[in-house]
């Protein structure tokens, strides 16, 4: 019985030896990478819904002033329903046809976004509208948290895909995680979409 204990203890302190010394060689940083980088895309994600959200009362607002820009209008509105189409799950982020289609519908949006703004120079009531104002603030404040939301996923991306290409990350990456491939990352797909719409016209 002594014994039984003597050797029960010993496989005890083996598993919790072995237990600190694997948590401290870095065989958990692949999952957590990866958990980080689905965490920073989520962000993503829930800003550019967040634009999404608050074009359509940005659309009613400018068309009460300038109903002839209808042109504008539509293309402002076409452009949403196809950037609210393209889905990106976590499952999708290592595809680079699925990421470029979805970066090119909201540079998209982008582009037909700047344009309204453009056009609503020429209307000095819609200007000075408050509603359109409160809109042209949070607008540019979302246009600023997406650029934060971006950042923030190219680093986490930046991360997983080192640590799968460095020692000993690389290691763990063939012995147990060769699943999970490198992540796609952002890349430009307009001139300065790094940069924010200007909104400003005062």
């Amino acid at each position: 019985m002594p014994m039984q204990k003597y050797r029960l203890t010993w496989q005890l302190a083996f598993l919790i030896l072995m237990g600190s010394l694997l948590s401290g060689c870095g065989i958990n940083n692949i999952p957590s990478y990866d958990e980080q980088v689905k965490s920073a895309w989520a962000q993503v994600e829930n800003q550019y819904q967040r634009r999404a959200d608050l074009i359509p009362n940005l659309v009613e607002t400018v068309k009460g002033f300038a109903r002839q820009e209808q042109e504008t209008l539509t293309a402002v509105v076409e452009a949403r329903a196809r950037a609210t189409s393209i889905q990106i799950s976590a499952d999708d982020l290592d595809d680079p046809v699925k990421m470029q289609a979805f970066e090119q519908a909201q540079a998209q949006l982008t582009g037909a976004l700047s344009r309204l703004m453009a056009v609503s120079e020429r209307y000095p009531d819609l200007k000075s509208n408050q509603n359109f104002l409160a809109l042209q603030s949070q607008l540019e404040g979302t246009e600023n948290r997406i650029a934060v939301a971006r950042r923030d996923y190219i680093a986490a991306v930046q991360q997983y895909n080192t640590e799968i290409r460095t020692f000993p990350g690389r290691i763990w990456h063939s012995l147990m995680y060769s699943d999970m491939p490198i992540r796609e990352n952002f890349e430009a797909t307009t001139e300065n979409a790094e940069q924010a719409p200007q909104v400003q016209f005062e």
